[in-house]
């Protein structure tokens, strides 16, 4: 498995990002994917909402890990998005979510994905790392946080 800092370059990670809904939030993520994901922004939006029409991928705890396979994604992209207010994301607790690790991987990379979506819900699972995450000020803090 590809180590987090590997896969989400500081570029990346937007904090306090002001959305209002997991639509905004994905047009916005497609924004900041496209170039990198070998998506479009339309693309990026629609492999994520096609995941999400499958099942909520909120964690609860205020986390979500919206993801996606997708045959033109050459290489594993993320981002992560810290929002300024959270929002709905059909969470298994109905809590809002304000933590959100987004991944797009290629998708012959099954396995890879399952590794990377373990670890990112076992990392997201520690009360301490979430609550870290809420506080940080910068992208080199979340990279920090992310990467052990």
């Amino acid at each position: 498995m590809k180590a987090i800092g590997e896969i989400l370059p500081v570029s990346h990670i937007v904090l306090d990002l002001d959305v209002s809904s997991k639509k905004r939030l994905f047009e916005e993520v497609g924004k900041l994917l496209e170039t990198d994901s070998g998506l479009s922004q339309s693309d990026v939006f629609d492999c994520l909402f096609a995941r999400e029409k499958l099942g909520s991928t909120g964690l609860g705890h205020g986390v979500a890990i919206p993801h996606g396979r997708h045959a033109n994604v050459s290489h594993i992209t993320a981002a992560f998005v810290r929002t300024a207010e959270a929002i709905d994301f059909d969470a298994p607790d109905n809590q809002p979510v304000s933590l959100i690790f987004v991944l797009l991987v290629p998708e012959q990379a099954t396995g890879e994905h399952l590794e990377i979506l373990s670890h990112l819900a076992s990392q997201f699972s520690d009360k301490n790392v979430r609550e870290l995450l809420q506080k940080c000020t910068d992208a080199a803090e979340v990279t920090k946080i992310l990467s052990f």
